[in-house]
């Protein structure tokens, strides 16, 4: 199907053609996009210049000398990830199409601040890629993700309950030793929805994403858009007030917040109230997995409190799918369960009616796979491509 310009396709639009797999050889590419032979052959040699494609074998002949193959070079480039939680955080190292090249995690006490946790992070990014034997001029860029609300702009948290000290602290200056490419930081469950959309963009522009650890946040995509709110504080469910937390102090300083009955940290304060020897959601996961029916009542429970709080959020954006990650979603049967109850019994018949509840495609790879893919949507970008090829021939 060719595609109607009312300007001539761009070398950035030529570049997602071929990126996505849309088009493998410049014949498919005027077909596409309605370029003369001589525009796509200009706009392919100023990609090829930037290194971002390059000729493959020889692709099926129609008649004639075979064309060339056009391929995105994913392995131009390198993307580290940084998906920070509250107790652990999850490094990887990916290539320029976010396929994950290696992985590691490093647990960390709760609480830590950024001057004693990022220079840790900083070592072993340096570690992993002298392992792999990769430049750290190979870098493109930095994702990284953090709980609560981020200053997109500044790279930094802006307001996060959950890890002290970390709010206006810059992070980019701490991986300087690493790399000089720039940082592109987000709110935690705002990557996990860049994951899923990256999977189901064509079948799911509008999703919600809900992670479920030892806090509870959510990203929302709208019209294939992550949406981040005026302030960044969009999908703040954890702090939305419920009935059943009434008068109960929450960790952010407010009370009545439905973390305070329904996160992880909620849970394992239960289970050690009752004298359990439990130091973490995924503790209480385990326990379910292993049969314990406190631990299974309690994520059942927690995924039914949460599905009332985001029934009206179903109501009011009408996604196409709703995608539950984070550690409780490793128990999916018991909290997508407790959550399908109390969604479908409270949000309208309309909004649910072609509703579909799923656990996250990644499992505990969906963070840094989204991390890649925000700095990937950034740098590989139509505008980016198009201004680097500019730049390059001033």
């Amino acid at each position: 199907m060719t595609r109607p310009f009312t300007t001539p396709a761009t070398a950035g639009e030529v570049f997602s053609l071929i990126r996505t797999g849309s088009a493998t050889t410049r014949s498919e590419i005027g077909k596409l996009t309605g370029l003369s032979r001589t525009a796509v052959s200009a706009r392919v040699s100023a990609l090829q210049s930037l290194g971002l494609i390059a000729d493959d074998d020889e692709g099926p002949s129609t008649g004639g000398r075979p064309p060339s193959t056009l391929t995105f070079a994913k392995s131009a480039g390198l993307v580290l990830v940084v998906a920070i939680g509250r107790s652990r955080a999850q490094l990887a190292v990916t290539d320029l199409s976010g396929a994950i090249l290696t992985a590691e995690d490093i647990d960390k006490s709760v609480g830590v601040g950024p001057a004693e946790l990022m220079p840790e992070i900083a070592e072993h990014l340096k570690s992993i890629l002298e392992r792999i034997g990769r430049p750290s001029t190979d870098v493109i860029g930095v994702g990284l993700s953090i709980p609560g609300t981020v200053d997109v702009a500044a790279g930094a948290s802006l307001d996060s309950p959950m890890m002290s000290g970390w709010d206006g602290v810059a992070l980019a200056p701490y991986l300087a030793s690493v790399t000089n490419a720039p940082l592109f930081a987000d709110n935690d469950a705002n990557v996990m929805a860049l994951a899923e959309l990256s999977e189901r963009r064509e079948s799911a522009p509008n999703l919600l994403m809900i992670k479920a650890s030892t806090g509870l946040g959510a990203g929302i995509v709208l019209g294939g858009a992550l949406q981040r709110g005026s302030l960044g504080a969009a999908g703040e469910i954890g702090h939305t007030k419920t009935a059943a937390a009434r008068d109960m102090k929450c960790h952010c300083g407010d009370v009545g917040c439905v973390e305070t009955v329904a996160s992880g940290w909620a849970l394992v304060d239960a289970l050690q109230a009752q004298g359990r020897n439990v130091g973490h959601v995924r503790d209480v996961v385990r326990l379910a997995l292993d049969g314990d029916s406190e631990a299974r009542r309690l994520i059942r429970s927690s995924g039914r409190l949460v599905g009332d709080v985001i029934s009206g959020a179903v109501n009011l954006l009408n996604p196409e799918v709703l995608v539950i990650g984070g550690d409780m979603a490793e128990a999916d049967e018991l909290f997508l369960a407790g959550l399908r109850e109390s969604v479908y019994g409270n949000a309208t018949a309309l909004a649910t009616r072609s509703l579909h509840i799923v656990s996250v495609s990644h499992g505990v790879q969906s963070g840094i796979l989204g991390c890649a893919v925000l700095v990937l949507d950034n740098l590989l970008s139509v505008r980016e491509i198009d201004r680097r090829v500019a730049e390059s021939v001033r």
